[in-house]
């Protein structure tokens, strides 16, 4: 993965909101989901619909299906992410999900 070079999802400057932001591995490799053991974390699921989330703590996450939109509070910032995606929230953070088709994911919350 280069270092270097223009990405449109990534941002260089610190984002408002506490410099927190989402990160999205998209569709990682199955050797990456073996290693973290996600097919081994809880699963859960929600409809469409709108609601805030606060994360306590670091939160991993694997979609196997549905489509968000997360709008992290105090910014302008939407990060769009779905069926297939690994997700990393980072503890502090607080965002509105947009849950634009049903989700089904595996998650873990990182003990600090």
């Amino acid at each position: 993965m280069a270092a270097s070079g223009s990405n449109p999802d990534s941002m260089d400057t610190d984002p408002p909101g506490g410099g927190l932001s989402i990160a999205v591995e998209r569709n990682p490799p199955e050797s990456r989901l073996q290693q973290l053991g996600v097919r081994s974390w809880p699963k859960w699921g929600c409809p469409p619909g709108k609601f805030p989330v606060k994360f306590d703590a670091r939160q991993t996450c694997y979609l196997l299906k549905g489509k968000v939109r997360a709008h992290i509070k105090g910014s302008s910032e939407c990060v769009e992410f779905g069926a297939g995606d690994l997700v990393v929230f980072p503890k502090g953070l607080s965002c509105t999900w947009d849950v634009v088709a049903a989700v089904d994911k595996y998650y873990k919350f990182d003990s600090s």
